[in-house]
């Protein structure tokens, strides 16, 4: 190891002491853990939080500061908004000393099952403040507040200590331990940093032609000390079976000296123009975040009728999805909607499905059309596309039913706003994607003349959101006539009659209502399964013995019933809503098939195998609960009944990532959250339904 001079900078902050100020609307005061819901390892393991930049950059970690997984960092900068994401630091370990005392407040797990320090036992309170997480240390009689908050639009991260109460000075001694790596990958080995002085800090260039990160202190000095730290254990990691194991190294060490009242702040930034300013930023998160429910209050239903709490929290847990995109220069490009936290990056079909409620419900219809100008740059070949890789190669086409969320986000949106400049500007766009699709594009997807139904799939390819491959292995192959693609073909159809008939495209229209009217009647005829009482899920499917329908009872046929243009009578509407609450229906999401057929998988866990032949066979998905609701309310005209199969998602927020809502959980109780901690489609399902059903 080389040996770096020792370097002392004293850096004055520019507001020592301050009290930090509450959000007052929505405050959720059951989200607050104390004591008795932080007093193990793995109590303070299996609880997360989450702050985003809204460019794709984000840090999150453990209540209690042990990283578990590959994702977690303090500064994960997207460094191409919003992909490539490449974590810088993963985390600052503290050492409190404060009479006569020193207190570990980092916990770390080793390669070897060693937990050292157990830091997390002085932990006495966590709880977030809006959206910004703030934990409090007890270090014998001395209150400690700690608060970390993203700064909107950079990748610039601050972590700020006050000392609420104490006898004398508490001294901070904060060692950042450090890498450079893409989010999905851990690093392994020594490999020295150079460390350049720079204003109220440091700056740190992992090797040659890394973007380089600054480390920023505001009430505080550091000595540069590069040091190395091996085999930090991600027990998550262990858990889906992948490489757990990584190398960290700490470039200096920060020391806080702190009287009663006063605030020390850690700025990690890959900003060059960033300086720390800590009190102004987080005013100005504060009152971003006040302004976001304000809008809600105003622009929406959501927040009517007194709406608790946990709503108005995940109004704000909305706000996290929605990111940036921009150019290879840096040019904005327009919005888009990160599907999930920690691993995923922008999807076509997620977005499509959580636009309405992470944008109309919450008021913000601004953004909506920014999103939807944004992904008309993207159509291709009538379809939109399924993924942007994180590395930002082109665009990925591979799904049947993105596009056609697609139409029915625009259908919301126009409903909502009545904006005529875009109906104008993007119905050719929606035209043509229709013409595709009647005489055919990429993956087998067009129209089968004989009955007007959507016909999509490839050997070796899925296309639906029920998209599980194992190496050539699909294992929920869908290839046919799907019941939630017709659903939505349908819908498409009608949609387009009416958006023809206002633009006085009138030839166009009538075609439209044609073909919308052929599919109806296709639908009821080859759809119904009539000895289960509910619909098939693919016809016409590929693979199946002599062309037999699979009548696999799973959640997608809710949508004949949940979209705006219902397909059903109202007592197959209602058989269908029946049987989906008694075999797929739970307090968090619906199963996404029987607990009664054989291939039904009550748990998901284990390596990449086990967990993809889980994904679609029993787990159950948060997202689906928005679906059942609009379908629950449609058959019985219960609001207030409708309303109460999402309250399972209040107690929700304070298990898994505090203040938001898990992809996926167990398909069996106690349906344990799994998959993604933060999921953009759960969200926005709960919201949009509460909303929808103020409106009635």
């Amino acid at each position: 190891m080389n040996k770096m001079p020792t370097i002392e900078r004293t850096v004055e902050s520019s507001r020592s002491e301050f009290i930090p100020t509450s959000i007052k609307v929505g405050i959720n005061s059951d989200l607050q853990l104390g004591r008795d819901a932080l007093n193990t390892f793995d109590a303070i393991t299996q609880r997360e939080w989450l702050v985003t930049n809204g460019i794709g950059g984000f840090a999150s970690g453990t209540v209690g500061g042990v990283n578990t997984r590959r994702y977690h960092g303090l500064l994960i900068a997207s460094l191409r908004p919003p992909v490539e994401r490449t974590v810088m630091v993963a985390k600052l370990d503290i050492t409190a000393r404060y009479a006569g005392t020193t207190t570990a407040l980092a916990t770390n797990e080793y390669a070897d099952g060693t937990i050292h320090p157990q830091g997390y036992r002085q932990l006495q309170s966590f709880r977030l403040d809006g959206q910004i997480p703030v934990w409090t240390w007890l270090i014998n009689d001395a209150v400690l507040e700690q608060r970390i908050w993203m700064k909107h639009g950079e990748n610039t991260t601050y972590i700020s200590f006050t000392v609420l109460r104490a006898s004398g000075t508490v001294v901070l001694d904060i060692e950042p331990l450090c890498t450079y790596r893409d989010y999905h990958w851990h690093h392994h080995g020594y490999r020295d940093a150079s460390l350049y002085a720079v204003e109220n800090g440091f700056e740190v260039v992992a090797y040659p032609g890394a973007h380089p990160y600054r480390i920023l202190v505001e009430g505080g000095e550091y000595t540069l000390a590069q040091q190395w730290y091996w085999n930090f254990r991600h027990r998550e990691e262990s858990q889906r079976g992948l490489d757990d194991v990584e190398d960290l190294f700490r470039p200096a060490v920060v020391k806080l000296k702190l009287v009663p009242g006063a605030t020390g702040t850690v700025v990690l930034t890959a900003e060059s123009h960033t300086v720390a300013a800590a009190h102004a930023s987080l005013q100005r998160e504060h009152a971003r975040q006040q302004a976001l429910l304000t809008c809600a209050a105003h622009q929406s239903t959501v927040l009517a009728d007194a709406a608790p709490a946990w709503i108005r929290q995940l109004v704000l847990a909305a706000d996290q999805f929605i990111v940036e995109r921009r150019d290879a220069q840096g040019a904005p490009l327009g919005k888009t909607v990160i599907a999930g936290y920690p691993w995923f990056s922008d999807w076509g079909r997620d977005t499509m499905i959580a636009l309405p409620g992470l944008t109309l419900a919450a008021g913000r219809h601004d953004v909506a059309a920014s999103i939807l100008r944004t992904f008309a740059r993207f159509v291709s070949e009538g379809m939109l596309p399924n993924r942007f890789p994180d590395a930002g190669e082109l665009p990925e086409y591979n799904t049947v039913d993105a596009t056609l969320w697609y139409v029915v986000a625009i259908d919301e949106y126009l409903r909502k706003t009545h904006d005529v400049q875009l109906r104008h500007d993007l119905y050719p766009v929606l035209k043509d994607i229709v013409s595709w699709h009647v005489r055919g594009t990429r993956y087998g997807i067009r129209v089968d003349a004989q009955d007007g139904l959507l016909l999509s799939g490839e050997a070796g390819v899925q296309l639906t959101w029920m998209d599980a491959k194992v190496g050539d292995w699909v294992v929920t192959p869908r290839s046919g006539k799907c019941v939630e693609i017709n659903a939505l073909w349908f819908n498409v159809l009608m949609i387009m009659r009416g958006l023809a008939g206002d633009e006085h495209d009138m030839d166009t229209a009538r075609g439209y209502a044609s073909l919308a009217e052929q599919v109806a009647r296709s639908f009821n005829e080859r759809f119904w399964y009539e000895q289960g009482g509910y619909l098939y899920d693919v016809v016409d499917a590929e693979g199946h013995a002599n062309g037999q329908p699979d009548a696999s009872l799973r959640p997608n046929q809710l949508f004949a019933v949940s979209l705006r243009h219902a397909l059903l009578d109202n007592g197959r509407a209602r058989a269908v809503v029946d049987v989906c609450t008694r075999e797929l229906w739970t307090p968090v999401g619906l199963r996404s098939l029987s607990l009664r057929d054989s291939r039904y998988v009550p748990v998901y866990h284990g390596g990449p195998h086990e967990r993809d032949a889980a994904y679609h066979q029993g787990t159950t998905w948060s997202w689906l609960l928005g679906p059942f609701v609009s379908a629950h309310y449609r058959v019985y005209g219960d609001a207030a009944a409708a309303r109460g199969y999402l309250d399972g998602m209040a107690a929700h927020l304070r298990e898994a990532c505090i203040g938001q809502v898990s992809e996926i959980f167990d398909g069996d109780l106690p349906n344990t959250p799994r998959g993604c901690y933060a999921q953009a489609w759960g969200v926005a399902e709960i919201l949009r339904t509460w909303s929808e059903l103020n409106e009635r």
